[in-house]
This record gives structure tokens, C-alpha cells and sequence, in this order.
């Protein structure tokens, strides 16, 4: 392989400006396609959300970050940096080891300037449309539109020989499905067909034909949250138990009427959760009535007002036309290749950052490193026979062992494995063991702090005691 392909990067984000700056260092000709007007990604903080707050409709506008306003970073600091650019505290900026996120998007606009990557970004650029057009000498069309005026856009197709998606994971809400949740809100419905009547008759309609009567309350999910306001004297159901959700049960309790968070698990019980005197932990709702009423499984019913989905996000791809060559199914993004690489497309399609359970700067940077050595021809690749048998193992053996699809890149494990088989195939150092320790003992270390343990953990002495114990 030569070192002057053209190569397209898809997102400038996180994943796409360590990207970028690996591509770069191979000596490839790289251009970075970014819709917002400004480095970041998921870390470009917006106060505007979506017109369905749900995300359901498919014609929504998009908005791209899923920040709320108080949001602080749920990993150290110590962990989020790049191998050879920690993400240090710098005079001036927020010197807590758990930053908000601004500090976050200060660290990648550093990082831009630090190495020259500016010039490789296109802003305000929508990647509309990526497509196989030669296949015998892998040419890529790249489309991409820039808005013009509010309701013009120009579109400009170019060719490359190889494309990385890193478009992020976070956009493309998941929602909870129970009885009584509308499928599609009424408003959406209504902005179609412009007539109300009409438009509350097909929707009642499709409650019918599904059995569900539509539980009349706001619904939204966490995507578009943020900040609590909105809830005050409200009774809020919230479902999910992760991060965002303890986050927003924690900032809206306080001017809520009360709070129901109803969770997953064998654990799910009915308790009134500790340090709030109006918040109840629940099992999973089991229906909503058109009385407004919520019901939960373990039996207790609540007149709610909203509800909150924190309930995780899908991998989304629209502009991706590969034939069914690479398809999401139940959020499995396959074939790939040690999630990273389409066979029957390697290596001249790739995806960088999909995987989840894993300390995200060390996996993508791993990964963009991996693909620009591959694209470079430093470090060579299976064959596809090889590659679609190795992806083809790895079902086998979820299915084997019961494990879901959706948990395809979910890296479950209790070490670094992945980590470490992608230092092997770039012959560098693994990540240093207190990185693996940390990072697969946070939740223990949530556990014991609660949600105080941002501020009550000192990470620079847990470090110093793990280093001195191994």
C-alpha cells in the first residue's frame, strides 16, 4: 500500500479528531466531515433539543449532543487523556478531577491546536451519503451538504479511497416499549397531515390496533434533557439506573413533587431511595393507562406527569449505502472485524469507537491507531476469509453461551483483552494495570461513595496505593 490515499473521516468528534491526527502521522491525505460549526461532538454542549423529545420521528431535525448543563464527566480524568496527551489540569480551567464538560471540550480544542488538525475539518459539513463506487480500486463517494440559507442546501459528491466512521453513539435514542407508550407521538402525526381531527383519529386508531391506549403525559428521553426546571412540582417516572439517570434524579428531585425511578434487575424492589425524601426505586413499569396513571410490576401504581427514558442509545448509520453489506441488527453493527473492520470492505471501510464497557480514549485511539497502520501498509490485516470467520466465531459462541445481540460491542470481560490484543497488533506497551484496575472497579467505588463520588474519591492516592501494590 502506498502512503497518499485519500481518506474521509465522518464525525469530529472524540473518536474522529484522534483519528484525524493518527491518519495524519501515517502520511494519508485526510479530510474530517463535521455537521456542527465547531470541534467536540457529543462534547459541543447545546441548549436547543429536539422538536420530539422522544426521537422517534425520523424527520425530526437532529440535534447531536446529549449534554445537560450540569454534566460532569463520570470516569477521571486520569483515564480520559491519549497515550501521549493526558487530559492535565491547566491553570484556569476546571481543576476537579471529574470535570464539567466544558473542560472536556477546552481538552479537544487543545488538542486540535496541538496538532495542526484544523486545517483537515470541514464545519458545517452533514455527511448525507457514503457509497461503494469502484470496487476494483475502492473508490468511495462522499456526499455532504452545507445549508445555504434556512431552507436551501448544497451538495458536493467526492471520492476517497478509504472512509472511517466515527459518528458517535450517542444521538439515535433507545425507548422503553410497554403498554400504553405511543409508538408515534401525536404531534407528529399532526404535522403531517396538518389536520388535527384527522390526525387524532389515525393516532387513536393505532392505539386500537395495538391494544394500547396512549398514556397521556409527557414523554421524553434523556437525549433531551437539560435542565430541571421544566420538572418542578411534577411527578416524574424515570426509567434506567445508569450514569444520566442517577445524574438527573439526583438535580430534578429537589423541585420535583416526587420521583419514581423504575430499574431493571433482580434487585428491583420497591424502597424509597437514600438521601431523597421524594424518591422511590421500582421494579419496570408494566403499563401506562390513558388515566394517567403509571403501573409498575412489583404492584404500585403512581398519577404521573412525565416520563423519563434514560434508557441508552442505538447504533445509526443513515448515510451509510453498502448494500447490505454492513447492517445494524438489534444494534449489532456487522460483520466487523474486531469491531472495526467489514471484511468483504476492509480496509477501506472501518468504524472507530463502537464498542461499550471499555475506557473509551484507550479504545479509540487504539483503534484509529490500528487502521491508519493497516491503511499505511505498516501492519497487515487477515485475510477476508479469515476476518469473516473470526466475526463469524464470535456469534457463535454469544449465541452459544445466551448472550444477546444488542451486546454485540459490549466488551464484557475482567481485564483488558481487547485492549491488549489491539497493543499487539501496533507492538506498543498495553495500558498501564492501574488504568485496567481503576476503570473495572469504578462501580464498586460509586457504590461506596454514592453519589458523592466525584468529589469524596482521591484518585491520585487510590493510583499511588495500586502501584505500590503490584
Amino acid at each position: 500500500m502506498r502512503q497518499s490515499y485519500k481518506v474521509a473521516v465522518v464525525g469530529g468528534g472524540f473518536a474522529g479528531l484522534v483519528t484525524a491526527r493518527e491518519l495524519k502521522r501515517e502520511g494519508l491525505l485526510v479530510t474530517v466531515f463535521e455537521k456542527a460549526d465547531h470541534v467536540g461532538g457529543i462534547w459541543l454542549y447545546n441548549s436547543r433539543v429536539e422538536t420530539d423529545l422522544l426521537g422517534l420521528d425520523p424527520n425530526r431535525e437532529i440535534v447531536h449532543s446529549s449534554l445537560y448543563r450540569s454534566l460532569r464527566v463520570n470516569l477521571p480524568r486520569q483515564i480520559m487523556g491519549f497515550m501521549d496527551y493526558p487530559f492535565m489540569k491547566k491553570e484556569g480551567g476546571d481543576p476537579r478531577t471529574f470535570p464539567g464538560h466544558e473542560e472536556v471540550l477546552k481538552f479537544l480544542e487543545d488538542f486540535v491546536r496541538d496538532f495542526r488538525l484544523m486545517e483537515l475539518i470541514r464545519f458545517g459539513h452533514e455527511v448525507v451519503r457514503v457509497e461503494l463506487t469502484d470496487e476494483a480500486r475502492h473508490k468511495w463517494v462522499v456526499e455532504s451538504r452545507t445549508r445555504e440559507t434556512e431552507s436551501r442546501w448544497e451538495s458536493k459528491e467526492e471520492l476517497f479511497e478509504a472512509v472511517v466512521i466515527c459518528n458517535g453513539k450517542h444521538t439515535e435514542p433507545k425507548i422503553a416499549e410497554f403498554p400504553g407508550i405511543s409508538l408515534m407521538p401525536l404531534e407528529i402525526i399532526e404535522s403531517a397531515l396538518l389536520n388535527k381531527e384527522i390526525a387524532s383519529e389515525i393516532y387513536n386508531d393505532i392505539c386500537h390496533i395495538l391494544g394500547r391506549d396512549a398514556w397521556p403525559g409527557l414523554q421524553m428521553h434523556s437525549h433531551n434533557y437539560r435542565t430541571p426546571e421544566q420538572f418542578e412540582n411534577k411527578i416524574v417516572v424515570l426509567i434506567g439506573n445508569g450514569s444520566s439517570a442517577k445524574d438527573i434524579l439526583k438535580e430534578i428531585s429537589p423541585l420535583a413533587s416526587q420521583v419514581h425511578q423504575a430499574i431493571r434487575g433482580p434487585d428491583s424492589q420497591l424502597k424509597r431511595l437514600e438521601n431523597h425524601d421524594n424518591a422511590w426505586q421500582h421494579s419496570m413499569i408494566e403499563c401506562a393507562r390513558k388515566d394517567g396513571k403509571v403501573v409498575f410490576q412489583d404492584g404500585s401504581i403512581v398519577d404521573a406527569d412525565v416520563i423519563i427514558h434514560c434508557t441508552g442509545y442505538k447504533f445509526h448509520f443513515p448515510f451509510l449505502r453498502s448494500n447490505g453489506t454492513v447492517t445494524v441488527d438489534d444494534n449489532r453493527v456487522g460483520p466487523l472485524y474486531k469491531h472495526v473492520f467489514p471484511p468483504s470492505l476492509a480496509p477501506w471501510l472501518s468504524f472507530v469507537a463502537l464498542p461499550y464497557k471499555a475506557v473509551p480514549s484507550i479504545v479509540m485511539e487504539s483503534q484509529a491507531k490500528w487502521v491508519a497502520k493497516v491503511l499505511s501498509g505498516k501492519v497487515k490485516l487477515p485475510t477476508q476469509a479469515e476476518m469473516a470467520d473470526s466475526v463469524e466465531e464470535l456469534y457463535r459462541l454469544m449465541e452459544k453461551s445466551g448472550r444477546p445481540k444488542h451486546l454485540t460491542h459490549t466488551l464484557q470481560q475482567d481485564k483488558f483483552e481487547y485492549e491488549n490484543w489491539l497493543a499487539t497488533q501496533l507492538d506498543i506497551r498495553p495500558p498501564e494495570r492501574w488504568k485496567e484496575i481503576m476503570f473495572f472497579s469504578m462501580e464498586k467505588i460509586k457504590s461506596y461513595y454514592g453519589d458523592k463520588y466525584r468529589d469524596a474519591w482521591d484518585v491520585d492516592k487510590w493510583i499511588q496505593e495500586v502501584d505500590c501494590s503490584n
